[in-house]
């Protein structure tokens, strides 16, 4: 089985997840600056949540550039991952919700998602690697033990931190993102271009 229908679909969810993400946005009822400066969190939330969804989007066609083939595991690992990718607008829109960014509740269960779409997409990348064979160029491209083990490791601290500070959670959730970005960079020079 080729992976083209398989990166359609996921192509497909990922835009709704977006497209969710984005229509739960609201603008300021009023035309103040104190009035846009209450929506901040809410932006700041779409924003990360948004960098996520776009980094995975990004990461996913990559390995799926460089992936000749898929079988079943393949199939539902990924609709593992767009399980998880699926629930982080209904997170974004907790925290964004009013004061609702430093509540515990709501940070610790973001970054619970954003830890098991990390997990997910790992999961993934370890059937494909499984699929074409350890020793294959596909499990080279997608061996990156080192930067999964810091960004997992980086989210429980931040989870762990979230009772006594969801600022710095969120920061860590963050830091995260910045370096899965620098992730997809070196992953992008070892897939051929499109």
């Amino acid at each position: 089985m080729t992976s083209g229908r398989l990166e359609a679909f996921s192509d497909g969810v990922i835009a709704i997840i977006i497209t969710i993400m984005v229509l739960e946005l609201e603008a300021p009822k009023e035309y103040t600056l104190e009035a846009f400066f209450e929506i901040v969190p809410t932006f700041i939330s779409y924003f990360v949540s948004f960098l996520y969804v776009s980094i995975y989007w990004v990461a996913h066609h990559q390995i799926f550039k460089i992936a000749e083939k898929i079988n079943g595991e393949i199939l539902w690992t990924n609709l593992h991952l767009l399980f998880w990718l699926s629930v982080i607008p209904f997170t974004t829109n907790w925290i964004g919700d009013g004061n609702h960014h430093t509540d515990v509740t709501p940070v610790v269960l973001y970054g619970f998602v954003l830890l098991m779409s990390q997990l997910s997409f790992m999961l993934l990348r370890n059937s494909i690697a499984r699929f074409h064979g350890k020793t294959s160029k596909v499990a080279m491209c997608l061996d990156k033990k080192a930067l999964d083990f810091m960004c997992v490791l980086i989210y429980v601290i931040g989870l762990s931190l979230a009772t006594l500070n969801t600022f710095v959670a969120m920061a860590l959730f963050l830091l995260v993102g910045i370096l899965k970005v620098f992730e997809l960079n070196s992953i992008s020079k070892e897939v051929p271009p499109s």
